[in-house]
């Protein structure tokens, strides 16, 4: 069976036998609850969305579905003709279930190498499924084609749907929440303050509707995956690909280590998301790379908050494996930051001395929005844009061959008018090429 994974619709389920018949023009039902290539229709699927259960509570089966190609693991009390029911009820002509639609394991099966080769592509891309203004997801949270019915533990469960790294980039702008039971969580009675009759309850509706694409915040996404587990560690990282913007995909490597598979994305990622990285991210990485952290440090280390007021861009050679930027630079500045290691997690307050071609001193106000510790010192500062409008700054050493180490992050108050022109009229501030090291 082909893989079709141009804009990550692999193949589609049909679940309409009269639209297989009209596009087809086969009026054999053997057309019909089949896998079917994406291109037999222009319409979208509506992508199916689940947790795997445990091992325990589930069983593999061969179907005609999928032209008993690989066995398809499902829970044992599941059914996959309910499931299309439940399909056609909520008016999906197509579908897209994982299982049936990627190639799944089969330890020691004839054509295990065929799906390693098709996953390298497939992995990546079933994000674009997902991935639509008016795609609508149906949603199993209680494990594919089971009834929505939760008991104390299921939240902390490893198996939860709200845990799951797959799970991160299944969620459309429309969801439906599949197999509602009249007496399930989804009915509990509201009382004040948006609390329910038990705090489970209450937890349970909060994690569904903090449960939203949080297109262009890194941190917020990266955040959000540091709580969600995965089978293969390697997942969470592949996981990222769409929540995170890249310009490309990178192919997915089971055996590839974690730190690799970031580098990997973090290459391919926006230039405008990568700058969060060096002017948001207050410390420095510790990996091959130290402006922007790594796989580790974004998993185990609390992350700041987002910011949208950054248009500058940190761009990346491919060929040269270098990563550098042009926006304005102050080539020496004096930073001191006051209130160091303050208990409260309070802005920290500062002053930035800048001295202009002629030896008279400029000083401007700053502040640190983080605890991480700046040594008072001479520092090389690269701005996160036009002086007219952003205030974020990376703050390190100048190198040789025009490389920059970055040390921490500051924010410069507001600057006026007169202080801008300042900056520029002197030649404090100009724009150039830095290499990031």
């Amino acid at each position: 069976m082909p893989s079709f994974a141009q804009y990550g619709i692999h193949i589609t389920l049909a679940t309409n036998y009269a639209d297989v018949k009209g596009k087809t023009g086969s009026a054999d039902k053997k057309h019909c609850n089949r896998v079917v290539p994406s291109w037999i229709t222009k319409e979208r699927p509506t992508p199916i969305s689940h947790a795997w259960v445990d091992e325990k509570d589930r069983v593999d089966v061969r179907t005609p579905i999928n032209r008993k190609e690989w066995p398809v693991p499902m829970p044992k009390d599941a059914d996959l003709n309910l499931i299309r029911i439940e399909m056609l009820n909520v008016g999906a002509e197509y579908a897209w279930l994982d299982v049936l639609c990627l190639r799944q394991k089969e330890e020691g099966g004839p054509r295990e190498d065929l799906r390693m080769e098709e996953w390298r592509l497939d992995v990546p891309t079933i994000g674009r499924v997902y991935d639509h203004a008016y795609t609508t997801v149906v949603i199993y949270l209680s494990g594919l084609g089971r009834p929505l019915r939760l008991k104390d533990g299921d939240l902390d469960s490893n198996r939860n749907w709200f845990r799951r790294a797959w799970t991160l980039q299944e969620v459309g702008r429309q969801c439906i929440i599949a197999s509602d039971m009249p007496d399930g969580p989804m009915h509990a009675q509201r009382l004040y303050h948006g609390n329910y009759e038990t705090a489970f309850l209450t937890r349970f509706h909060r994690e569904l509707h903090s449960v939203e694409r949080c297109r262009h915040h890194i941190f917020a996404v990266l955040a959000d995956m540091q709580k969600r587990m995965s089978t293969n560690p390697v997942d969470r990282v592949a996981r990222l690909a769409f929540p995170l913007r890249p310009h490309t995909i990178p192919a997915y490597h089971e055996s590839e280590t974690l730190e690799d598979a970031w580098t990997a994305l973090v290459n391919a990622m926006d230039p405008g998301m990568r700058t969060r990285f060096l002017l948001v991210y207050p410390r420095v990485g510790l990996g091959c790379k130290k402006w922007r952290p790594t796989w580790d440090q974004v998993m185990k280390q609390p992350l700041p908050k987002d910011v949208d007021d950054l248009y500058a861009c940190v761009w990346h050679n491919n060929k040269m494996d270098e990563d550098w930027c042009g926006e304005h630079c102050i080539e020496k500045g004096h930073v001191w930051v006051f209130n160091v290691g303050s208990a409260e997690r309070r802005d920290r307050c500062g002053e930035l001395v800048v001295k202009a071609a002629y030896g008279i001193a400029h000083t401007f106000n700053i502040r640190v929005t983080h605890q991480f510790p700046i040594p008072e010192d001479t520092y090389t500062l690269l701005s996160g844009g036009n002086l007219s409008w952003f205030s974020h700054w990376a703050i390190g050493r100048r190198l040789p061959d025009q490389r920059f180490e970055k040390v921490s992050v500051i924010m410069i108050d507001c600057l006026t008018y007169r202080q801008r022109q300042t900056l520029e009229d002197l030649s404090m501030a100009a724009r150039s090429h830095n290499v990031l090291v």
